[in-house]
């Protein structure tokens, strides 16, 4: 008996002994691995697998599959990278902006081998903009002589586009969408390993990758611990979707210098216009109590073009009325060991000139030829100090995309001031010219001239051109303290837009050490 006694306690040691040593075992191999959140935490994660074998062993995984988030998946898949795509909703998106691609824009497009998604989605060709100031107008032709006939700017339903480019990319077997929320960056000594999510029954899975790219929109809840968000809201637009209307010029964009701010109407389907009202400051008029109604049948619908009127006013009597916070945030990251932002999560600006999918498309053109010489992504931290060339190289298109959004919407919002106002009437008139006084504006508009330094000189030339309107035939005192108000207040306009994108970078990206920064060797 006191045998059975002895085995019987034998066995109960060695038992314990190994479930010991698989507690710390396990415990060995999550030492180390945190999560990032916001505000940035450190804590242990004790639970996860990936969501499916093949995602498990990706190479790279895309936190977000709207237009950046997608049109990069494709392309990395395209070259051979396991890609993994979490995305919050894969439902079909519903937007009021993002539908106006610029012909910049289309041509990295074509460049990423996706111009067949914006096919079968009723996308509108867009050859230009009409400007309306006071009853005047002037018509703005992109540059479009030197291109294929099929080069223009598209304009179509955001949720639509973005759908076609998700489908594209699920077609690649390397290529693996999900629908998950992400809740946190995993952090092991400093380097992103990847992400913990929750799935849509309420799941929370991690996923693996060398690295993780963030493209969660501008409402992203990762870039906290990847740049140095300042996010500015100036405005706000308000959404319409006119049916049946036909514009003054067809497959246009059409610009209202209104009071206080801008009007925008594009086409988006054979048989829709979008109507964007922008209302300056962040507080909106009540769409609940009728007051937005009033507000846009009172103030904007008296100056909206004759054509457009009648269904103008059908539209707001219709009451889809939509609002969406307009964002800029210049590009400002922390370079992070296995990470990287993309799209809205890293640099925003305003919407009235729609660069920002040109902007991301670009952006993803610079990382892909970055990437394409690396065989595999392990080294964290040489990828990282590699890839620092990828905030130099993307800022010509960028910066004066961005720029130029900034610059033009100061100018084109309604001023109390006289030089102000003085500024906008030159803006418009120099537009009217003709000639490179237009093409060259609208060059760097469409994407199609992403050079800085022109954006510059006709930015100040617009200036000068107000100044000399001013001056001649003959200068009086009052005049002239209009004109220095006026040169003082372009100079406020243009030279904080620039100093947050980087005068050096801007201007001077040979001078950047990473300029010149040359792959990893292969080991």
């Amino acid at each position: 008996m006191a045998d059975s006694y002895v085995l019987g306690w034998i066995l109960c040691s060695v038992m314990a002994l190994v479930a010991l040593c698989g507690v710390v075992l396990r415990r060995q191999k999550w030492k180390g691995i945190s999560m990032r959140t916001e505000p940035l935490k450190t804590v242990l994660t004790s639970n996860g697998e990936c969501g499916s074998a093949d995602a498990s062993h990706a190479d790279v995984i895309i936190v977000g599959a709207g237009v950046a988030g997608s049109a990069l998946a494709h392309t990395l898949g395209k070259d051979g990278r396991r890609v993994q795509v979490i995305e919050r909703d894969l439902s079909e998106p519903d937007r009021i902006v993002g539908e106006l691609l610029q012909p910049g824009g289309y041509l990295k497009l074509i460049e990423l081998g996706l111009e067949d998604c914006v096919e079968e989605i009723d996308a509108q060709q867009v050859f230009g903009y009409a400007l309306f100031k006071d009853g005047k107008h002037t018509q703005l032709s992109y540059p479009l002589e030197k291109f294929h006939s099929d080069v223009s700017g598209r304009s179509f339903h955001n949720g639509r586009f973005i759908q076609r480019m998700r489908e594209k990319s699920a077609s690649l077997p390397n290529v693996h969408l999900e629908q998950g929320t992400d809740t946190s960056l995993l952090e092991e000594k400093g380097i992103i390993r990847g992400v913990q999510y929750k799935t849509k029954d309420g799941r929370e899975l991690t996923a693996f990758a060398s690295l993780t790219i963030v493209c969660d929109g501008c409402f992203s809840n990762l870039r906290r611990s990847l740049c140095n968000p300042k996010v500015d809201i100036p405005s706000s637009f308000v959404g319409l979707v006119l049916e049946n209307c036909h514009l003054p010029y067809s497959n246009h964009g059409h610009v209202i210098l209104a009071d206080p701010s801008p009007i925008l109407f594009y086409p988006i389907s054979s048989t829709e216009t979008r109507c964007l009202v922008d209302v300056p400051g962040q507080k909106v008029p009540s769409i609940a109590n009728g007051e937005m109604e009033n507000y846009l049948k009172t103030i904007v619908a008296p100056q909206v073009p004759p054509e457009i009127y009648d269904s103008f006013v059908a539209a707001v009597d219709k009451g889809n009325i939509r609002t969406m916070p307009n964002r800029s945030m210049p590009a400002a990251p922390h370079p992070t060991p296995g990470a990287l932002l993309m799209g809205d999560a890293f640099n925003m600006r305003h919407p009235l000139t729609g660069g920002g999918m040109t902007v991301a498309l670009s952006d993803i053109v610079v990382l892909r030829d970055l990437l394409r010489p690396l065989h595999d992504l392990n080294d964290a931290p040489m990828l990282c100090k590699y890839l620092e060339s990828f905030y130099t190289l993307r800022k010509p298109v960028a910066s004066t995309i961005n720029t130029l959004a900034g610059a033009l919407y100061k100018v084109f919002c309604g001023s109390p001031d006289q030089a102000g106002k003085e500024m906008r009437q030159a803006c418009f008139d120099y537009l009217s010219l003709g000639g490179v006084f237009s093409a060259g504006p609208i060059s760097l508009l469409s994407g199609l001239n992403p050079r800085p330094l022109s954006l510059v000189l006709h930015f100040f030339a617009v200036a000068i051109y107000s100044l000399g309107r001013l001056l001649l035939p003959f200068p009086s005192p009052k005049r002239i303290w209009i004109g220095a108000r006026l040169i003082s207040g372009a100079s406020g306009i243009i030279f904080p837009i620039i100093k947050a994108e980087g005068v050096r970078q801007m201007f001077f990206p040979a001078t950047v050490p990473a300029y010149y920064r040359a792959p990893p060797p292969v080991k």
